[in-house]
């Protein structure tokens, strides 16, 4: 397995290095077919933040699947450790699942709530900006898994945007996926309405859906 360590705001130091690689032996042991981890090490520079100034991400890569955790604290190795702890988590979720659906079983449907479409009323459609610094930002064409971060004119905004190809899937599978990256949130293709949706958490075990579509497209139907 390939592991990837970089800094941002920060020198890896070689004994970090030393305990990522000692560490990464959990991941194996879980899922043997991951191809690749990358781990990126963030620091944090507002003193006011020390309890939570080092900052962990880990990703794993295993065939198809993505698998990412991300943890907090003041120094890195406690980050490191939290974050493995919750990488290692949903790794066995990933790797449970894939054994029921070889034995054929099937999940049953978390409860989620899918919202009304609401027709956008005039009053709320905004003037268009002069300042179009934003849009120029993203503009740019992006490579699939290519990521790019810019600065808007001179402001403090800074855009990352990222080019994610991904097959259409059911809104169960996108549940499944939004806990696998550990994210409150989950963008994917509807693949029963073929719409771009959302899958978020609400509360508890409750999630919610969002779907968009263009009035032109919904006329038709």
């Amino acid at each position: 397995m390939e592991i990837v360590i970089t800094g941002r705001h920060t020198q890896i130091k070689q004994r970090f290095r030393e305990v990522v690689e000692s560490k990464m032996n959990r991941v194996t042991a879980i899922a043997p077919d991951a191809q690749r981890i990358q781990v990126v090490l963030t620091h944090e520079g507002n003193p006011r933040q020390a309890d939570s100034a080092k900052r962990v991400e880990l990703t794993v890569l295993a065939g198809k699947t993505v698998i990412r955790a991300e943890a907090s604290s003041a120094d890195e190795f406690s980050a490191l450790d939290m974050a493995l702890d919750k990488l290692t988590l949903r790794l066995r979720r990933a790797r449970d699942r894939r054994k029921d659906h070889r034995r054929g079983l099937d999940h049953a449907p978390l409860p989620v709530e899918v919202l009304p479409e609401e027709p956008r009323r005039p009053e709320e459609v905004s003037a268009p900006d002069p300042d179009n610094s934003a849009q120029d930002a993203v503009a740019s064409d992006l490579e699939p898994g290519q990521s790019v971060e810019v600065q808007v004119g001179d402001t403090p905004i800074v855009i990352r945007r990222k080019l994610h190809i991904a097959e259409p899937m059911s809104i169960d599978e996108a549940l499944y996926e939004m806990e696998l990256i550990g994210h409150d949130f989950f963008l994917f293709v509807n693949k029963e309405t073929h719409r771009p949706s959302v899958v978020y958490r609400r509360h508890g075990w409750s999630y919610g859906v969002f779907e968009i579509d263009t009035p032109e497209h919904v006329g038709k139907k």
